[in-house]
């Protein structure tokens, strides 16, 4: 298509019409649209309450690796403060993974 094709369309004079039923059609869906019933706000108090669990929780865990201290019956490998940390930080991580799933699955009354 061409730009003089454009031009000779744009430029005719008969007028567009709707096919038939078109404004029948719009005028059921806007009703349709209009009668629905809102949507579900966000539930922001749940979602900030729960993220201020969460940061009150890993500060804690944080605290208690950072407090924890390894026995020295594993030996002098994991008594080592270069490894000890990250094997408490990622003993606190694992334990904290599995109690936030376990409390999701509590709360939200899902089965294994």
């Amino acid at each position: 298509m061409t730009a003089d094709d454009l031009d000779r369309i744009l430029a005719s004079e008969e007028p567009l019409i709707p096919s038939s039923g078109f404004a029948a059609s719009t005028m059921e869906r806007m009703r349709e649209s209009a009668s629905a019933p809102p949507p579900l706000p966000f539930p922001w108090n749940r979602f900030l309450l729960g993220l201020l669990v969460m940061l009150a929780l890993s500060g804690l865990c944080g605290w208690i690796a950072v407090r924890l201290h390894v026995p020295e019956a594993l030996g002098a490998a994991l008594a080592d403060p270069r490894l000890s940390l990250p094997l408490a930080g990622a003993s606190v991580s694992l334990l904290g993974t599995y109690l936030l799933v376990r409390l999701t699955l509590g709360f939200t009354g899902a089965s294994r």
